[in-house]
C-alpha cells in the first residue's frame, strides 16, 4: 500500500473510521475515498455492487457498522444484526469480485464468551455462551471475521480482522440513550459539574472491570497490519491493562473537575464481569498502544467540549 493507492475507508464519519482517516492522512496518504450513509447504503447490495464497480478501491478499512452500548442492543435488537450483517456481506463480497488487494474488517471484543478466562485469547473464540446483552452484535461480527476467513481459504484473498477492546476518543457518541459506558459517563459527568448536581448516578455496580482503548491507537494498528501482516489470523488489539467501573468513574470525575457523590443503581445490569483482551499475538509482530487512559480521558473530554460548544 503506497501513498497513492485508492484507499476505501468504509464508516469515515464514525468514532473508529475518522480516526483511520486522521491516521491515514497524517502519513501522506493522498487517495483515499468516502462515502457518507446518505451517498452509500452498504446494506443495498445493488448501490454497494456499482460502488466497487465504479470505484475500484485497492485496499479497504471497513469500519462501517451500527454500533451501541447495552441499552441501545436491548431495544434495537434486529437491527444490529440485520445493519451489521448486510454491510459485512456485501463488502466483503464485493471487495472479492472487484479485486481488492486487501480489507481490514473492525470486529469487537464482545465477540468472545460471556465467562471467557482472562484474559482472552483469539483461541477462546466459540468456545462459550455469549453475553446476552449484546449478542445481536456479537453474532454479526463473528459472521464478518469468520467471512474474512472464508474467503481467503476459498478464494486467496487477503482480507484480515482486528478485534479491538472497549474504544474511546475524539467523535465519540455521547448520547446517553444509545453510547457506550465512557461517552455517556463524560457527559454526565460534565452536566453534574455544570448543573452543580450532588451526585452522578452510573449504571450497575460498579465492579465489572473494562479494558479501554483510545481510538487513535487502534487507527496505528489497522495502518501497521495493513502494513506488516497478511494471513488467517485474526487479533486482538487492546492495552493489556482494565479498571473497574468505579475506578474509570473516579477518573473521569478527576478529569472533568466533578467533586460530588457516585451512586450506583444496582438495579441495571453490569453486563459481562471483566473484559480484558489478551494482547500478546499482535505485541508478538511488533505493536503496542501509545496512550494511557489519564491522557485519552483528557483528550476526549477536551473534545466533546469543543464539540458542545459547536452545537
Amino acid at each position: 500500500m503506497d501513498k497513492t493507492s485508492k484507499i476505501y475507508v468504509a464508516g469515515h464519519t464514525g468514532l473508529v473510521g475518522s480516526a483511520i482517516m486522521r491516521k491515514l492522512e497524517s502519513e501522506g496518504y493522498t487517495n483515499i475515498i468516502t462515502r457518507t450513509f446518505e451517498e452509500l447504503d452498504l446494506t443495498d447490495q445493488k448501490a454497494t455492487r456499482e460502488f466497487f464497480e465504479k470505484a475500484r478501491p485497492e485496499y479497504i478499512f471497513l469500519a462501517a457498522a451500527k454500533v451501541g452500548g447495552i441499552q441501545a442492543n436491548s431495544v434495537y435488537p434486529a437491527d444490529f444484526i440485520y445493519i451489521n450483517l448486510m454491510i459485512e456481506c456485501n463488502v466483503i463480497k464485493a471487495s472479492h469480485e472487484f479485486g481488492v488487494k486487501k480489507l481490514l474488517f473492525l470486529g469487537s471484543s464482545c465477540i468472545y464468551p460471556k465467562m471467557a478466562p482472562q484474559p482472552i485469547k483469539e483461541e477462546y473464540l466459540l468456545s462459550g455462551y455469549l453475553e446476552e446483552t449484546n449478542e445481536p452484535y456479537a453474532l454479526a461480527k463473528i459472521s464478518g471475521l469468520k467471512m474474512c476467513q472464508y474467503f481467503n481459504k476459498q478464494y486467496g484473498t487477503n482480507f484480515i480482522s482486528v478485534m479491538p477492546t472497549n474504544l474511546y476518543g475524539p467523535n465519540d457518541n455521547f448520547d446517553l440513550n444509545t453510547s457506550h459506558v465512557l461517552p455517556a459517563l463524560i457527559r454526565k459527568f460534565h452536566e453534574a459539574k455544570i448543573n452543580n448536581a450532588p451526585y452522578v448516578e452510573i449504571w450497575g455496580t460498579g465492579t465489572p472491570r473494562r479494558e479501554f482503548l483510545f481510538v487513535d491507537d487502534l487507527a496505528d494498528a489497522c495502518l501497521f497490519l495493513m502494513k506488516n501482516y497478511s494471513g488467517n489470523d485474526f487479533f486482538n488489539i487492546g492495552t493489556g491493562e482494565d479498571v473497574t467501573i468505579r475506578e474509570l468513574a473516579e477518573l473521569i470525575g478527576e478529569v472533568v473537575g466533578y467533586n460530588g457523590e457516585l451512586k450506583f443503581d444496582t438495579s441495571k445490569p453490569d453486563g459481562t464481569p471483566r473484559k480484558l483482551l489478551d494482547v500478546s499475538r499482535i505485541h508478538k509482530i511488533g505493536w503496542r498502544h501509545k496512550t494511557e487512559l489519564k491522557k485519552g480521558l483528557r483528550t476526549t473530554y477536551e473534545y466533546y467540549i469543543r464539540a458542545t460548544r459547536m452545537v
